[in-house]
């Protein structure tokens, strides 16, 4: 998808859902839709994580934009992501970021709830968000969200806990800011994507990905 294009839904789709509401038990929990904003004055204050596995120093360093509701995305992480983490991460020889992409609200919720633990339960939790995508990508908005709440809990999270991080407007603003700025720099059009050692490249098996590493190791 063209990028401008992509922008100009990803606003139109919050503006839409920014009064929304749902009802949890007697707990009324807002939609922070309005996080889709161009103004870079919102996110002043917000200290983003940048989320990042493997050694700081490593020669190779892969940064991948992936989106939470995106089945090929998915497809990586359940195929590839544990050899590439095996095998190159864990080795010292990759260094690798992980970039949200939002295609729409509920991978951005997927995202708040993935990081409301910080990074010590991050990549854990998006395992387990790409592992069940089929169960809490679909159904009513309550449903999703409380669907992902389940998924967070897991990593020890209170449900008082989650309603805080998906109620945190100024986050929400950030992260879309984030990734609208991280995406333009690197011409994100299509996830998943990868930028190793500076160069973009699209979706590929994983032996594809391995000679990339590979030559960049060489």
């Amino acid at each position: 998808m063209n990028h401008r294009i992509f922008f100009s839904l990803l606003a139109s789709l919050f503006i839409v859902f920014g009064a929304f509401t749902y009802l949890v038990g007697l707990n009324k929990v807002s939609l922070y839709a309005e996080a889709a904003t161009s103004d870079s004055s919102s996110v002043i204050g917000v200290d983003l994580e940048e989320m990042i596995l493997g050694d700081v120093n490593a020669p190779v360093t892969i940064v991948e934009y992936a989106s939470f509701t995106c089945p090929h995305c998915k497809d990586f992480h359940l195929e590839n992501f544990l050899k590439l983490k095996k095998e190159y991460i864990n080795t010292g020889k990759v260094k690798f970021i992980f970039r949200e992409v939002y295609f729409d609200k509920y991978g951005l919720w997927a995202g708040m709830v993935a990081r409301c633990g910080g990074s010590k339960s991050y990549f854990g939790l998006i395992d387990m968000i790409f592992e069940k995508q089929s169960e809490w990508v679909t159904g009513e908005v309550a449903e999703v969200v409380d669907k992902l709440k389940r998924i967070g809990k897991t990593s020890g999270l209170t449900n008082e806990d989650l309603e805080v991080c998906l109620q945190d407007t100024a986050n929400a603003r950030a992260l879309v800011e984030a990734y609208r700025v991280n995406s333009v720099e690197d011409n994100i059009q299509s996830t998943p994507s990868f930028v190793i050692n500076g160069k973009l490249h699209s979706n590929m098996d994983y032996d594809d990905l391995v000679s990339i590493i590979n030559k960049e190791l060489n």
